[in-house]
Order: structure tokens, then C-alpha cells, then sequence
């Protein structure tokens, strides 16, 4: 355990978030694997129709696994107050909810999947494969909710560390199932898919057995799951808010893959590149993010506010180092980070790719401030601004799938990210510097 309380922040704020990056980069590294042997031993059609889905299934991930986190700042705002009592019914309750959200999820995705299919207008040569690949992705759903949701609650009592260990070993795991289930049993993409939900599945586990044993302040008992109105009126409130918030960012790149599939097998492949690569770019602010709403989140219960604001400004300059770094490897070695993610030759995929990066990457100060934002108002309060923000996201891209896209093709794909960006980052400006946490004196 790890209190965030006391110490310099961003010391405390960068052994946290460490683990949980290269937690996280492990977790992108075997769905960058996926894309690699999938490209490599089924050729460019079959990466298609893996990528025309992974835009739901994100969405979908996004939906219960952001819920998840915002339930965790509940548990770490009891943890950093020491009330080891509403703690655990917290936990409880983080446990019923989830699980219920994520059987309901998947059963209605999948009960409504063929309509789902038609409406991202994947074209009818990949549309077999895609239907494979995403039918066990739902029906695994539950895997990955139940190491989230091991893991957030580790990490809300300021384990980052122990998550880390077991989504390494999964990430091996992954591949090791990619090659035997794509080549050995001949099952196609859906190998790949069966691999990814297996490795989940044996990462929760292991992270539920490790729980039980090293930390018994976390065993429940039938009490805890007595039904506490006020106790879960806070976890709806912060973990829908968070929730929806994730699921608006999803939301509105789904929409965008409406487009994006209508242009053909190379601009889905080039596109799915690059989104692979921007999700390792933009890996340390999401981290961060959730770090500072751990951060907030204990800090609040302790009632200690100057923290919080040197928090989040000491990330904040952390983040913008690490957006020259990304800007410096766009411009140059992007085309071989495109080669290396798809195992392609062709030249219209990797121009398309990085052209995508260039553009982006050079606006990347935007959601890094966003994304730290947006996860520390979580944290200490407020559920409302990162909803609007992300609301705005979600309208953005609507419209730019339905209006912009057809009328300049790829291009208004490309540009649609930097554009909202700058729209969907006032709101949170604004609020943070409204705040009134900022003003408080800290508790004694």
C-alpha cells in the first residue's frame, strides 16, 4: 500500500505511475502482437477486419473499465480518510456493480450484433472474419472487467506495482496463444481473440488470489454487501460520470470509423497503424491521468488541497517533456514504427500512417492537458466539466464523420482529433481554474 498523502508530490506521483506504465505498455504490447501476427500469417484483409471492430470493443472496454476507475475514487477517498468500514462496502459495492454492468454489456452487444456490424458499414469481404474476431471479444468481456477490476482497487489503496507483474506474464501468455491458436489450430482471427481472453482471464485470476492473501483489510464479508444507499449513490455518481466520459471519447472514434471503413482495406490498415502507435504516444497521459485521480482522490479524503493543485501542475509539466519527444519520433521514424506494427510493404499504408501522426502529434500539448484534467477533477470532485468536455468530443466527431469526412475523404479523419481537441479543452480550463477546492484551506 502507498499513501499519497504525505511526501513530495511528484516524486510520490512518478513511483505510482511507473508501474502502471509499464503495466499499460505491456497491455498495448500484446495488442500491438495481435496486429503484428494477425498482419503477418493472415495478410492485410484479416488486419482489416480486426481493426474495422477494435473501435467497438474499445468503446465497450472503455465504458465498463472507466466506470470501474471512477468507483476506485471512491475506495481511495475512504482509504486516504482511513474509514476501513466504508472502504470495504465500497469495494463491495464497486464488485456488484461492475459485474452486472459488464454481463448486461456484452449479452445486449452481442444479442444486437449483426444490426452493430451494418451500422459501422464494414464492407462484406471482411465482414465474416470481423464478426469472429468481435463475438469473443464480447463474450470475454468479463475478463478483462474483473482485472480492472482487481487492479483499480490495488491501485486505490496505492498498490500500482502488483498489477504490473501479472499483466506482464499475461502479455506473454497472449502471444504465446496468438501463434498456437492462429497457426497450430488453424482458428484464424478469432485465435487471436481467444488468446486475448484467456491471458485476461488468467491475469484477474491471479490478481484476486494475490489480493485475499496480502492484504486482508481487503477480505469481505457478507456485511459489506448489505445495500448502503449513500454508498452507492457515490459510486454511481463518480463511476457513471467517469464512465461516460471514457465511453464518449470511444463513442465518437466509433462514429469516425463509420467513415474510416467505407475508404478501403489500405486506409483501414493505415488507420489502425496509427491508432496502435497514438495509443503508445499518448500512453504517459492517459497513466497520469489515472494516477492524479488516485491522487486527488486520497489527498481529498484527507483533506489536504495544496496537494492537490501541485499535483496536477507538477504532472502537467512533466507531460509537455514528453510531447517534443513524441513530436521528434513522428517526424522522423514513423514510417518505420508503421512497418513494424503491420509487417507491411505497401507504400500507400505507411504514408497514410504517418501523415496521421505528423498532423496529429503536433497538437499533442492539447490532450495531454485534457487528459490530466479531465482524470484529477474525478479525483476531487467534479463529476460534471469532464462530462461536457467529452460530450463535446462526441458531438465533434459525429459531425465530422457525417459532414467533413465525405466531403474531403481521409483528410477530415486525420484533422478531426486536432479540431476537437481545441474545442473540448476550454470547459476544462475553465472549471479548473473555478474550482474551489483551490481556495480551501487544507484540514489540520
Amino acid at each position: 500500500m502507498k499513501n499519497l498523502t504525505s511526501g513530495r508530490p511528484i516524486k510520490l506521483i512518478l513511483l505510482f505511475a511507473i508501474p502502471l506504465f509499464i503495466g499499460q505498455l505491456f497491455q498495448l504490447f500484446y495488442s500491438l502482437v495481435d496486429t503484428r501476427i494477425v498482419g503477418s500469417t493472415l495478410g492485410e484483409t484479416s488486419l482489416a477486419a480486426v481493426g474495422a471492430t477494435t473501435t467497438l470493443s474499445d468503446l465497450l472496454v472503455s465504458l465498463v473499465n472507466g466506470t470501474t476507475n471512477g468507483f476506485a475514487i471512491i475506495i481511495a477517498t475512504f482509504f486516504g480518510a482511513k474509514d476501513e468500514t466504508n472502504m470495504k462496502k465500497a469495494i463491495a459495492g464497486t464488485s456488484v456493480l461492475a459485474i452486472g454492468a459488464t454481463l448486461i454489456i456484452s449479452g445486449v452487444t452481442l444479442l444486437f450484433l449483426s444490426p452493430i456490424l451494418r451500422l459501422l458499414n464494414i464492407e462484406a469481404e471482411i465482414l465474416p472474419q470481423s464478426k469472429a474476431y468481435i463475438s469473443i471479444i464480447l463474450a470475454g468481456l468479463i475478463a478483462s472487467t474483473l482485472y480492472n477490476l482487481c487492479a483499480s482497487i490495488l491501485r486505490a489503496i496505492g498498490d500500482s506495482f502488483t498489477p504490473l507483474l501479472f499483466l506482464i506474464l499475461a502479455s506473454f501468455l497472449n502471444i504465446l496463444g496468438d501463434y498456437a491458436f492462429i497457426l497450430f489450430f488453424d482458428m484464424g482471427v478469432a485465435g487471436a481473440a481467444l488468446a486475448t481472453v484467456l491471458s485476461q482471464a488468467f491475469s484477474a485470476l491471479l490478481c484476486f488470489i494475490y489480493m485475499r492473501k496480502k492484504y486482508p483489510m481487503l477480505s469481505l464479508s457478507k456485511e459489506d454487501f448489505v445495500f448502503s444507499k449513500d454508498i452507492y449513490k457515490k459510486l454511481l455518481h463518480t463511476g457513471l460520470s467517469m464512465g461516460f466520459m471514457s465511453s464518449f471519447v470511444s463513442l465518437g472514434t466509433l462514429s469516425l470509423q463509420t467513415s474510416i471503413n467505407t475508404f478501403g482495406t489500405n486506409i483501414i490498415v493505415a488507420h489502425t497503424a496509427a491508432r496502435k502507435i497514438t495509443s503508445i504516444y499518448m500512453l504517459p497521459f492517459a497513466v497520469c491521468g489515472v494516477t492524479l485521480a488516485t491522487y486527488c482522490g486520497q489527498n481529498l479524503g484527507a483533506g489536504k488541497y495544496s496537494r492537490i493543485k501541485k499535483g496536477i501542475l507538477d504532472t502537467v509539466l512533466l507531460n509537455f517533456g514528453w510531447c517534443a519527444v513524441v513530436i521528434l519520433s513522428a517526424f522522423t521514424i514513423a514510417p518505420f514504427l508503421v512497418k513494424m506494427v503491420t509487417a507491411t510493404v505497401n507504400t500507400e499504408i505507411i504514408e497514410t500512417a504517418t501523415l496521421y501522426l505528423k498532423i496529429n502529434t503536433a497538437f499533442y500539448l492539447v490532450p495531454a492537458v485534457i487528459c490530466l484534467f479531465r482524470n484529477s477533477m474525478q479525483g476531487f470532485g467534479d463529476n460534471t466539466t469532464p462530462v461536457i468536455s467529452s460530450s463535446l468530443e462526441l458531438i465533434g466527431k459525429v459531425a465530422i464523420a457525417f459532414f467533413l469526412a465525405p466531403a474531403i475523404g481521409y483528410m477530415g479523419i486525420i484533422v478531426s482529433e486536432p479540431i476537437v481537441w481545441c474545442i473540448m479543452v476550454i470547459p476544462l480550463i475553465v472549471g479548473m481554474i473555478r474550482n474551489p477546492i483551490f481556495k480551501m484551506p487544507d484540514k489540520e
